[in-house]
């Protein structure tokens, strides 16, 4: 049902680039106080439901009952389009090693896809210099999907900020993908996120990094949408 959605909705006839980003619970409270995330998110062609929270909220507030589309799922779903039309893909983030682990599994697993690669230098701000680099090796490339991997709220904001001199058809900002696909992190099984339980294995893997995700942005989201529904 995800793929064939996509496929429809990529079979319209659609001007310029489209720009899809996820958004979670943790992304949600942080949008709140930084308004250049906010617009990053509020601006982008197809936002996608990327969390279990994200699906309760919609059904508390909404009536709606959607799918939750990970950042992997709509990164998989690209990829076997381009395979299947010979694209160009191009991914820009993380380091030089995890680049070549991922360009490396493209050409077995999806052998028609040509792929580019560009590791930006790890630092909180990008210089104009960084920015026209980084611009010049996608735009050299002329990929027809640009994957951005720089963890949010850093890939969303350059992505938004940055998209009108970009040449790519589809802009996707998916994060923590990168690492999964290298297979330098390694993503919870079916089982645990069937189980809605996948942020739980995350959080006992990497607990410094992810407490605060999962243990006090998503209890604030949570407060939110409860006080959404007793209209608070």
């Amino acid at each position: 049902m995800f793929d064939q959605k996509l496929s429809d909705f990529f079979k319209q006839d659609l001007v310029g680039t489209i720009v899809i980003n996820t958004i979670n619970a943790y992304s949600y409270v942080i949008a709140k106080k930084d308004k250049d995330f906010s617009r990053a998110l509020r601006d982008s062609d197809v936002l996608l439901p990327d969390g279990f929270p994200i699906t309760l909220a919609s059904r508390l507030l909404c009536k709606k009952k959607i799918q939750k589309i990970a950042g992997e799922d709509i990164f998989f779903h690209l990829l076997r389009k381009m395979n299947h039309e010979r694209g160009r893909v191009f991914f820009l983030g993380s380091s030089d090693d995890t680049l070549a682990k991922i360009e490396a599994r493209i050409n077995r697993e999806f052998p028609n896809v040509s792929s580019g690669i560009f590791s930006p230098p790890y630092k909180e701000r990008f210089s104009e210099l960084d920015n026209q680099r980084m611009i010049d090796a996608v735009n050299n490339f002329k990929p027809t999907v640009l994957f951005v991997g720089m963890t949010a709220p850093k890939q969303e904001k350059w992505v938004y900020h940055n998209q009108n001199h970009i040449n790519a058809s589809i802009i996707c900002s998916i994060g923590a993908v990168f690492d999964f696909y290298a297979g330098t992190v390694k993503r919870p099984s079916k089982f645990w996120i069937n189980l809605r339980l996948e942020w739980f294995i995350r959080l006992l893997k990497e607990p410094k990094r992810l407490w605060k995700r999962y243990l006090f942005y998503s209890p604030k989201f949570l407060i939110d949408v409860f006080k959404a529904k007793l209209g608070i």
